[in-house]
C-alpha cells in the first residue's frame, strides 16, 4: 500500500469516489472559513487605519491594492497552475510523478520569490507614481506596499504549502492556521498603529508578521503529516519535460491572474486621479466585494480541485454532474449577496470604514450594487475558468482575462474620465458578462471531444 492509499493516516480527501456536491461542501466549508479570514487581513488594516488615522490612511492603502495584487497574483497563479498538476498526480495514485511534481514546484517558488521580491522593491516609486498617486498620500502609501513587498516570502510560502493541502483534498488544516494568524494580525494591527503610533506601515507590519506565522505553522504541519507524499533528495533532480509541464501550468495561471491585474492597475490609476474620497470609496467598496465574493471564488476552488482529481482518475461523468451542480450554488449565493447589499450596504461601508463622509459612503454603495447584481455571471465565469484549467485547456481563460483587461483599458481611457466613479462601477460587472459569454462558448464548442478524450486515455 502506497502513501497515497493511507488516507485517513494522513488526512486526504478522494475526491474520485462518493457524492460530488458532499464531497465539494467538505471541502469548500473549512476553504471558505479560511478565505474570509485571509480577508480580515486587508480589511482590518482599513478599519484600523480608518478608526485611528482618517480617511487619507484608507486612501493611502488602496491607492496601491491593485498593484500589490498585480505582484502577488502572479506567483499565486504560478502555484495554483502548479498544484493542478499535483492534484493530477494525486488522482492518478501516481506517487513517483507527485513527488517530483512538488520538488518541481517548490524550485519555481524559489526562483519567483526572490525575483518579484527584488524587482518590486526597485521599481516601487516609478509604479506609483505612473499609477497617479495623489502626492497628499504618497509617503503613507509607499510606507505601506513597500512593508508588504519587502514580506511577499511568507504570502508566497503560504499559498506553496496551501496549495500542496488542497491538492490532497485537506482544506481544513489551512484554515486552523489562518484563524490563528488572523486574531494575531488583528492584535498586531492595534499594537502597532494604535498604541505605538507607527502610522500605515505598522498596519503593513502587522500583516506581514501574520502572514509568516501562517506559513511556518502550515509548513510545518505539512512536512509532519505527509512526509511520505514529500519529495526526499532524489526527487528534487526534476527533469527538464516535468518542470516545463509545471511551468507551462503554472505560467498560464499566472498570466490569467496578471492580464486581469494589469488591467486593475490601470483601472486603479484612473480612479486615483479623481480625489481622495473616491479612492477611499473604492477602497472600501473593494473591500467588500472582497468578503462577498468569497463563497463564489471558495466553489469555484473545491470545484477545480474535484475536476481535476476526476480527470487525473479518467472520470468525465463526474465531471459533468459537479459542475452543474456547482452552477447552482454559485447562483444562489449571488442573489442572496445581493439582497443584502441593496438591504444593508451603506452600514456595511460605515462599519469597514469608521467614516461619516456621505460622499464616501454613497459612492462605495453606489459601487456595491453594481458589482452584486452581477455576481451571478461572476460565479458561472470563475467556475468555468478553474475548471477548463483543471482539464488542461488553458487559451480559452486566457483570452478571457484579456478581454478583462480591454475592458479595463478603455474604461481607464473614456469611461472614467467622462463619467467619473460611475464608470468605475460599471465596467467590472460589463466585463464579467462578456468573459463568462465567450468561455461559456469556447467550452460548450469542444465539450464533446474534451470528455471524449478523458474517456479515451
Amino acid at each position: 500500500m502506497n502513501g497515497i492509499q493511507k488516507k485517513k493516516a494522513m488526512r486526504v480527501m478522494d475526491m474520485t469516489q462518493g457524492s460530488p456536491i458532499k464531497l465539494m461542501l467538505a471541502f469548500a466549508i473549512p476553504l471558505f472559513i479560511g478565505n474570509i479570514f485571509q480577508q480580515v487581513y486587508s480589511m482590518v488594516d482599513t478599519m484600523v487605519a480608518g478608526y485611528n488615522l482618517g480617511d487619507d490612511a484608507i486612501a493611502a492603502i488602496g491607492a496601491t491594492s491593485s498593484l500589490y495584487g498585480l505582484i502577488i497574483d502572479f506567483a499565486s497563479g504560478l502555484n495554483s497552475g502548479c498544484a493542478i498538476v499535483i492534484t493530477q498526480r494525486f488522482g492518478a495514485h501516481d506517487e513517483k510523478k507527485l513527488k517530483e511534481s512538488i520538488a518541481g514546484m517548490i524550485w519555481i517558488d524559489a526562483a519567483v520569490t526572490a525575483i518579484l521580491t527584488v524587482l518590486s522593491l526597485a521599481f516601487l516609486r516609478p509604479l506609483m507614481r505612473f499609477m497617479n498617486t495623489p502626492d497628499a498620500i504618497l509617503a503613507q502609501a509607499y510606507s505601506y506596499i513597500a512593508v508588504i513587498c519587502a514580506g511577499m516570502a511568507a504570502t508566497i510560502a503560504y499559498n506553496l504549502f496551501a496549495g500542496i493541502l488542497r491538492a490532497f483534498g485537506n482544506s481544513r488544516t489551512s484554515l486552523y492556521f489562518l484563524i490563528v494568524s488572523s486574531l494575531l494580525n488583528i492584535g498586531l494591527d492595534l499594537l502597532f498603529v494604535a498604541v505605538f503610533s507607527m502610522g500605515v506601515a505598522g498596519a503593513a507590519l502587522a500583516t506581514v508578521i501574520a502572514q509568516t506565522v501562517s506559513a511556518v505553522f502550515c509548513g510545518v504541519y505539512v512536512f509532519w503529516h505527509y512526509r511520505q507524499l514529500l519529495p526526499g533528495k532524489g526527487d528534487f533532480g526534476v527533469s527538464f519535460e516535468l518542470i516545463g509541464e509545471l511551468f507551462s501550468n503554472g505560467i498560464a495561471m499566472a498570466l490569467m491572474y496578471c492580464v486581469v491585474d494589469l488591467g486593475s492597475v490601470i483601472f486603479q490609476r484612473a480612479n486615483n486621479a479623481l480625489a481622495e474620497t473616491i479612492i477611499s470609496a473604492h477602497t472600501a467598496s473593494r473591500r467588500i466585494i472582497g468578503i462577498m465574493m468569497q463563497p463564489l471564488a471558495t466553489i469555484s476552488t473545491a470545484s477545480s480541485t474535484f475536476v481535476g482529481q476526476n480527470w487525473g482518475a479518467k472520470k468525465p461523468e463526474r465531471i459533468r454532474m459537479a459542475l452543474r451542480q456547482v452552477m447552482g450554488m454559485e447562483i444562489v449565493w449571488s442573489l442572496f449577496g445581493c439582497a443584502m447589499i441593496f438591504a444593508f450596504g451603506s452600514a456595511l461601508v460605515r462599519f469597514t470604514t469608521g467614516t461619516s463622509d456621505s460622499a464616501i459612503i454613497d459612492n462605495a454603495v453606489m459601487s456595491l450594487r453594481w458589482h452584486l447584481a452581477f455576481f451571478p455571471a461572476l460565479g458561472c465565469l470563475l467556475v468555468l475558468r478553474t475548471a477548463m484549467q483543471a482539464m488542461g485547456r488553458k487559451t480559452a481563460p486566457i483570452l478571457s482575462s484579456c478581454i478583462e483587461l480591454g475592458m479595463k483599458l478603455l474604461s481607464a481611457a473614456f469611461l472614467i474620465p467622462r463619467l467619473g466613479f460611475f464608470g468605475t462601477s460599471i465596467t467590472e460587472p460589463v466585463t464579467w458578462t462578456l468573459m463568462l459569454l465567450f468561455l461559456a462558448a469556447a467550452f460548450f464548442a469542444q465539450r464533446k471531444k474534451l470528455f471524449l478524450q478523458a474517456e479515451s486515455e
